[in-house]
């Protein structure tokens, strides 16, 4: 199993309807995310607008779930109502949420 953690911002003037998507996600997009092995996913909210979201990995082959989940057109259509709402903080241009590194665990 693998942990992650990502944040991005929020957009002040998107997050009343980010937050009404999440709370009302689509069926396709809860089963998507499990069929990609991706458990016990949650997005919190700082007071800055930014989104911590954590998951964990159960699956083998994390690369080629991702890419079957990005190419899955209910995803797509998730990410359409969801992207305009966020804003990346990642330096790179190949990731929109930043991947933190995982320095301390505790079971």
């Amino acid at each position: 199993m693998r942990r992650f953690g990502q944040v991005i911002h929020v957009k002040s003037e998107k997050l009343d309807y980010y937050k009404e998507l999440h709370a009302n996600p689509w069926p396709c997009v809860l089963e998507m995310i499990q069929s990609c092995n991706i458990r016990n996913y949650s997005i919190f909210l700082l007071d800055d607008h930014t989104l911590f979201a954590y998951y964990e990995f159960l699956g083998s082959d994390y690369t080629s779930d991702m890419q079957r989940m990005a190419a899955d057109p209910c995803i797509q259509a998730w990410w359409k109502e969801t992207d305009p709402c966020q804003e990346s903080i990642a330096q790179s241009t190949t990731e929109w949420w930043l991947t933190l590194p995982e320095i301390f665990h505790c079971e």
